[in-house]
């Protein structure tokens, strides 16, 4: 099985490279992970408690159980992959029977700040795109997608968001092995990790 690891800021564009690579690659033949599935479970604390965490710093994230996961698809197995909700801030009781492939691809802005993890990934990406162009791309999606105001996340944004980035997201882009400007549409960088890709599983 091949892992790749596809790490960036948040509006980086990462999905979309996701996308790109999956495009070219049969259905039964990869697969992807997201780091926002594996924030820990918070069921201990009230909603606006919940509401109070830093979830773009390390510790909000449960990578004991994504690096356990990875292991277990390595190895054949199927894992039980959590279902997380950005309106509950919690992990909900749902999973999703996730099934190992040819690739796995492991997608989430602090992936690459975990020593263990990047361990596991056999390619590590990083999706560089402008501060202004993430944040206009993060407005657009946490309002459309997860029932938020346009002061919440320009407050979150200013108090979080940039301040995790710098300390954590953005020296992350030192572990990568391929640095993909997402500015616009970036074919010679996809091309080389596809082709990268089709030379593992052949």
């Amino acid at each position: 099985m091949l892992i790749i690891g596809i790490a960036g800021g948040t509006g980086s564009g990462k999905t979309t490279v996701v996308h790109q690579i999956m495009n070219e690659l049969p259905d039964t033949e990869v697969g992807v992970i997201s780091q926002d599935s594996y924030y820990k479970e918070t069921h201990n604390l009230s909603f606006d408690e919940r509401a109070l965490i830093n979830f773009d710093h390390p510790r909000s994230i449960d990578f004991e159980l994504l690096e356990k996961h990875l292991k277990a698809l390595k190895a054949g197995e199927t894992i039980d992959q959590p279902v997380y909700s950005f309106i509950q801030h919690n992990r909900t009781d749902d999973t999703v029977s996730t099934h190992p492939r040819k690739v796995m691809i492991v997608e989430g802005i602090l992936i690459l700040t975990n020593p263990e993890l990047r361990e596991l990934f056999d390619i590590k990406i990083y999706v560089h795109a402008d501060s202004d162009e993430r944040l206009v791309r993060r407005l657009k999606r946490d309002i459309s997608e997860r029932g938020r105001d346009i002061d919440e996340v320009l407050t979150r944004y200013q108090n979080t968001l940039k301040p995790m980035h710098e300390q954590f997201i953005e020296p992350s882009k030192a572990f990568a092995d391929i640095i993909i400007p997402n500015d616009k549409y970036n074919t010679v960088a996809i091309d080389v990790v596809r082709a990268v890709i089709n030379q593992r599983i052949s």
